[in-house]
């Protein structure tokens, strides 16, 4: 090991001169870019395990629903796994007329045949090839003069041309990508291109998108900013051009090159939801989208639902969301902080509806994406062991999930608030229970039963038969699923969405009881948890459910 490591790295300069034309500096973002998802391509292949066609299918259904109109869905010449999820789309006719699907490829005929071939029928389709320009792969990668690879990349586009005639009744568009540009010379990228573009013949009809991928971060976002400032002055044709740029996060600044990037010319950003993809990632669509909200820009995605999109996210990539992920993440909207809490609080208070967002702490409003603010509330000075979450999972047994820990504190600040006295650590398991425990109106299970039907599929069908009770009333349901959660769902005819699920074990032996905790919501209304104990497990999941489903009834009237 090198006494000093430093000393074996070189810094990154684009130019051999300085860069004197740079503008960007003075603008400002006034509209948001054109966004293409890449989550079922670049966001997938970095997966540990890679996403079933289930899991694909619900995170492409998703991506329509936030307002993606360009969706990356695979490299259908790679597998024939990637092939036939991209001829699934098309053949359920699962692709909105108004979504873009892209299909990557290398510049290789028949990998480029292959992925014509993959979207036949479809009636927008973009054919998405790259090539590596960049010195390192030309010298170690391809052994490749300068004069080679773009050969290469014109003879690819012709190849590309080609195949996408064999299936006229296609919409087509091309997109070129010189790899690794953020290390490539930036005027031997503008002559690869301009050649790419002279072969396509772009027209205003006929436009032809360049991605300028940071695929190694490699210097600070504003030296990215001049690359992509120097593209656009120097690139053929720019008005027939749309300038594309696709950062990695090696540096932990992918969402601040994206934005000078914009600054600097660029027309679209490709990514992923929370910045999913190779090494440390693309960059975070997300973050990048309610950036524009807090400069009065409307991002034209819909992400109202936050924690629905999260969920998405993680069930599909099998990958949790960091607590303090900007927006997103279980903490982002909770001050521990006494001083931050009473700032925060007097915010609330003076903040109207239709006036410009003013409270402190918070750069945008919680609810705008279907969020709450949460102060957490300790029980004493003894931060740790004085804690609420510490003093029921250690004297009563109780793990409970991040999401619940933060919203049982809004139960504890209310006793506070009326009481006007702090919750003393004796208190807090009597106050849980009233909270979540015995929320037993309207409704209380009297008994249930389950059957299921085995499927052709190997899957099984799971029909619940249960009884209710309110009041002096019992009341029968019947409902099936494809769990017995989702089953006792469907049997209570409520406008509920499923959105988390945790159980574990309650003391040992004959003694063991299982506990369940669930977050629902029901109708439009914030996300709530239930939380139901028993020695049955499905019996304790239902119990959950009904909880969940009574504290939104009770809190309602």
């Amino acid at each position: 090991m090198l006494s000093n490591p430093a000393s074996k790295y070189i810094p990154f300069k684009p130019f051999n001169r300085p860069f004197t034309e740079r503008t960007w500096p003075n603008n400002t973002i006034s509209k948001p870019p054109i966004w293409m998802s890449t989550d079922l391509r670049d966001g997938n292949q970095s997966l540990i395990e890679p996403m079933s066609v289930e899991r694909k299918l619900r995170f492409f259904k998703h991506l329509v629903q936030i307002g993606f109109k360009e969706i990356e869905v695979g490299f259908p010449s790679a597998s024939q796994t990637d092939f036939d999820f991209v001829r699934t789309l098309i053949d359920d006719k699962l692709i909105p007329n108004d979504v873009t699907i892209i299909v990557l490829t290398q510049a290789r005929e028949d990998l480029i045949n292959r992925t014509a071939e993959a979207c036949a029928g479809t009636k927008n389709a973009m054919i998405h090839m790259y090539n590596a320009t960049a010195p390192a792969f030309r010298k170690i990668v391809f052994k490749m003069s300068q004069e080679e690879v773009l050969n290469f990349a014109v003879a690819g586009t012709k190849l590309v041309k080609a195949a996408m005639a064999k299936y006229p009744e296609v919409n087509w568009r091309f997109e070129y990508s010189p790899e690794v540009f953020s290390t490539t010379e930036p005027d031997f990228a503008v002559s690869v291109c301009n050649a790419v573009a002279a072969e396509w013949g772009t027209a205003p009809d006929r436009k032809i998108i360049f991605n300028l991928p940071a695929t190694i971060e490699s210097t600070t976002p504003n030296i990215y900013a001049d690359q992509i400032e120097y593209f656009c002055n120097n690139i053929n044709d720019r008005k027939n051009v749309i300038v594309s740029v696709h950062p990695h996060n090696d540096r932990g600044t992918a969402v601040a090159a994206a934005e000078l990037a914009m600054m600097a010319g660029a027309d679209r950003v490709e990514g992923c939801l929370f910045g999913s993809g190779e090494r440390t990632g693309n960059v975070d669509l997300v973050t990048l989208a309610l950036n524009l909200y807090t400069q009065g820009i409307n991002p034209e995605l819909d992400f109202s639902d936050i924690d629905a999109v999260r969920l998405t996210a993680e069930y599909c990539n099998q990958l949790p969301v960091h607590p303090r992920h900007p927006y997103v993440g279980d903490l982002v909207f909770t001050a521990f902080s006494g001083s931050h809490q009473d700032a925060i609080k007097k915010g609330f208070a003076q903040q109207k509806p239709d006036a410009p967002w003013e409270v402190p702490y918070l750069p945008i409003d919680p609810a705008d994406l279907g969020r709450s603010y949460d102060a957490v509330i300790r029980v004493n000075s003894q931060s740790g062991k004085g804690g609420i979450s510490y003093l029921l999972e250690h004297e009563h047994g109780l793990n409970l999930p991040r999401r619940l820990q933060i919203e049982f504190s809004r139960a504890i600040q209310r006793v506070t608030d009326e009481t006007g006295t702090e919750v003393n650590g004796n208190a807090v398991y009597d106050i849980f229970k009233k909270e979540y425990l015995e929320q037993s109106t309207p409704w209380s299970l009297v008994n249930h039963r389950i059957s299921t039907i085995s499927n052709g599929d190997g899957s099984n069908t799971f029909i619940i038969e249960a009884e209710l009770k309110n009041g002096n009333e019992v009341k029968s349901i019947k409902g099936q699923g494809d769990g017995s959660i989702s089953a006792f769902i469907n049997a209570l005819n409520l406008p509920i969405r499923f959105m988390d699920y945790h159980e574990h074990a309650l003391g040992s032996g004959e003694n063991t009881n299982a506990v369940c905790y669930v977050e629902l919501r029901l109708d439009d209304s914030p996300t709530g948890f239930g939380v139901g104990i028993h020695k049955d497990i499905v019996t304790a999941s239902f119990a959950a459910v009904l909880s969940a489903v009574n504290r939104h009834l009770n809190t309602k009237k």
